[in-house]
C-alpha cells in the first residue's frame, strides 16, 4: 500500500522542481505569477507533512535558482577497533548522525566528506571507499523541500587527536556507539540500516558499492 505522506512529499518535490524550472525559463509576466503562486503552494503542501512553517519552507525553496537538480549530501563513517561507529549530535534536532553535510560548488565529493568530518567531529580523516549512493527520499524519508542524493563513505583516521564537536556550531557532542546500542538517530541524515550497511563494508572490503 502506498504511504500517503510519502506520496504527497514526492508530488510536492516534483511540483517544486517544475516550478523552479518554469521560473527560470518563463518570460511572460502572467506565467511568472502563476509559477510564483505554485511555489507558495509547494511550501504549503510540504508544511502539511513536515514539522516546519510554510514561510520557512518557502524561504528555503526561494534560495534555489536555475534548472532544478537534486542536492548532494555526503556522510562519512569511521569505525574503531571494536566496530563502534563515530556519531555526532546535531544541534538542530538533538539527535545523532554520521558527520556530513551538503557538498559545496567545486568540492570533490570525497574532499567534502573529509572537510565535514573535520568540522563536525574535529578529526582529520581520509576517505577509503564509497559504500553507497542512496536516494534520500527512498532511504531517509526526507520531508524537506529538496530531492537529495546521499553519498556514504568509509573513512580512516590520519591523526591521533581526540574527537571534538561544535567546531562549526552545528554539532554538540561526538561519541562512538556499538550498532546494537545506538542513540536516537536523525534519520533524515542517517538511518540504522545505513550504519549496518557501512559496517558490512568496513568488515568486508570487497563488497560492491550500493547504488540506487
Amino acid at each position: 500500500m502506498t504511504d500517503p505522506v510519502r506520496a504527497l512529499h514526492d508530488m510536492a518535490i516534483e511540483l517544486g522542481a517544475m516550478v523552479q524550472n518554469g521560473l527560470y525559463y518563463a518570460t511572460d509576466k502572467y506565467e511568472i505569477a502563476r509559477y510564483t503562486r505554485m511555489r507558495e503552494m509547494t511550501a504549503e503542501i510540504l508544511a502539511l507533512i513536515a514539522d516546519r512553517d510554510a514561510a520557512d519552507l518557502l524561504a528555503d525553496i526561494q534560495m534555489d535558482r536555475g534548472h532544478a537538480t537534486p542536492k548532494v549530501d555526503v556522510r562519512a563513517a569511521l569505525f574503531d577497533g571494536e566496530d563502534r561507529v563515530l556519531l555526532v549530535r546535531e544541534a538542530r534536532d538533538g539527535r545523532w548522525c554520521l558527520p556530513g553535510g551538503w557538498v559545496d560548488a567545486l568540492d570533490l565529493p570525497h574532499a567534502a566528506a573529509e572537510r565535514e568530518f573535520a568540522e563536525e567531529a574535529g578529526l582529520k580523516v581520509r576517505t577509503t571507499k564509497l559504500a553507497a549512493l542512496h536516494d534520500g527520499s527512498v532511504h531517509n524519508g526526507h520531508t524537506g523541500p529538496w530531492h537529495v542524493y546521499k553519498l556514504l563513505f568509509l573513512v580512516e583516521r590520519t591523526d591521533d587527536a581526540d574527537p571534538v564537536a561544535g567546531l562549526d556550531g552545528e554539532t554538540t557532542d561526538v561519541r562512538h556507539f556499538a550498532l546494537d546500542e545506538l542513540p536516537e538517530l536523525s534519520i533524515g541524515r542517517t538511518t540504522a540500516a545505513q550504519l549496518e550497511l557501512l559496517l558490512r563494508h568496513h568488515r568486508e572490503g570487497r563488497l560492491a558499492t550500493e547504488v540506487d
